[in-house]
């Protein structure tokens, strides 16, 4: 099946900031070669903290895993690119969307999408206290 009659090949987002790219190896996968939920997971907080981490100027901390879907399997040897948008700033808080596609190692240039997520992040003090998000300068 050409990628044109793929159903699951999708395009990338143009609208969104790509902010991690990984290759999962066999030591975060099952028996079956299936990547373990909890390692997709791991990733996807690391790469929804990079833009919160421009507004918080500082210390934060993932509060709260607002959304996790999984779409599809990842597998050994995946290239794994996250991409994140900014879904809001509140006084303490930061939400943002990730969305993660896979290139099947065999088939490069061909992506699905097999994980999104919504992840809202606290900026925090040095006792853990959450903190004010510094104002943002003009421009």
């Amino acid at each position: 099946m050409s990628a044109n009659t793929n159903p699951m090949a999708v395009q990338l987002p143009t609208d969104e900031e790509l902010v991690l790219k990984v290759i999962p190896m066999p030591a975060d996968s099952n028996a079956n070669g299936d990547i373990f939920g909890g390692w997709v997971m791991a990733q996807v907080d690391l790469a929804g903290s990079v833009i919160p981490a421009r507004y918080a100027q500082g210390r934060m901390a993932t509060v709260a895993v607002n959304e996790f879907i999984f779409k599809q399997p990842v597998r050994v040897g995946d290239i794994l690119t996250f991409f994140s948008k900014l879904v809001r700033i509140g006084r303490t808080s930061i939400t943002v969307k990730v969305e993660v596609y896979a290139e099947r190692f065999s088939a490069q240039g061909k992506y699905m999408k097999v994980t999104e997520a919504s992840l809202t992040f606290v900026a925090i003090d040095d006792q853990g206290r959450p903190r004010p998000i510094p104002a943002l300068p003009p421009g």
